[in-house]
């Protein structure tokens, strides 16, 4: 009887005795056992997303040749009309170096933009994250912010080799400094606990009181470039309401965010050029 018992213990009594053990082990063994585990996962989730990125080729291979020129032609006006921006963004910058050197102002952070597929998704209760297919390697830093064409995406919390992890601006761990449209006071952001299956929110805090917001009447979210992180005017998402605070010295209130950020594909990463400013 008491064989039998021990049987039915055992994987317990292992299971105990493994975590006694990661629990005392120095925090230096701890590290180096993560980081060496998740390269090691690494490759499998690039060579996954590589596959899937194969599939879509062949898939697009067998369209019928009307809707490829269709396409193309619809290619053709974006690129036509980004070429414009292109224009108008040049003249944008000049109009700012003047104003910079004109005010002797300090100049705004300069970023690299460097493009990376999406590797895997990891979406839970406690965090939002996606991995990407670049790491060091493409010269990846730890907090550099992560954009695509609806606004922010999140920023980079852990670099490896040819990996980087992102936290999403949905996870609750996220926090940003931020401002409503037409306003310069900082509010603060932070994401929330998102459902897999319903429309990804935020939250708002620390706003000031004359500043409304309805279902039906919004107000735009966007970064405030206050902590030299993230570049001021990013889209983050909509303010839908707002309610006074427990204190009644501000407002919290929710934030909609892109619904296209569970299913990114493709993301940019704003790479510092001069990290140490």
């Amino acid at each position: 009887m008491l064989p039998k018992r021990f049987d039915q213990t055992r994987p317990f009594a292992t299971l105990g005795l493994i975590l006694l053990v990661w629990l005392f082990l120095p925090l230096l063994v701890k590290s180096f056992t993560r980081v060496t585990f998740f390269e090691l996962q690494a490759p499998f989730a690039a060579a996954q997303s590589y596959v899937q990125d194969l599939q879509e080729f062949w898939a697009l291979r067998v369209r019928p040749r009307n809707e490829l020129i269709e396409a193309g032609r619809d290619l053709a006006r974006l690129n036509a009309s980004y070429e414009l921006r292109l224009q108008e963004a040049e003249q944008l910058k000049a109009e700012i170096l003047r104003l910079e050197n004109l005010l002797k102002l300090s100049p705004l952070p300069a970023f690299r933009f460097e493009p990376a597929r999406v590797a895997r998704r990891d979406f839970t209760g406690w965090w939002q994250r996606l991995v990407i297919r670049k790491g060091e390697n493409y010269g990846l830093t730890v907090g550099a912010p992560v954009v695509f064409s609806g606004g922010v995406v999140g920023r980079v919390s852990e670099v490896y080799s040819y990996t980087a992890v992102v936290d999403l601006i949905t996870s609750p761990t996220f926090r940003l400094a931020a401002s409503a449209t037409g306003d310069t006071r900082p509010v603060s952001y932070q994401g929330g606990l998102n459902d897999s299956f319903k429309p990804p929110r935020g939250t708002v805090e620390f706003v000031p009181l004359d500043i409304y917001a309805a279902p039906g009447a919004t107000r735009r979210l966007v970064t405030s470039g206050l902590g030299g992180v993230f570049p001021p005017g990013l889209f983050i998402g909509e303010i839908t309401s707002l309610e006074p605070s427990t204190d009644g010295l501000f407002k919290t209130g929710e934030v909609r965010l892109d619904e296209r950020l569970g299913d990114l594909t493709e993301v940019t990463v704003l790479v510092p050029l001069n990290p140490q400013e």
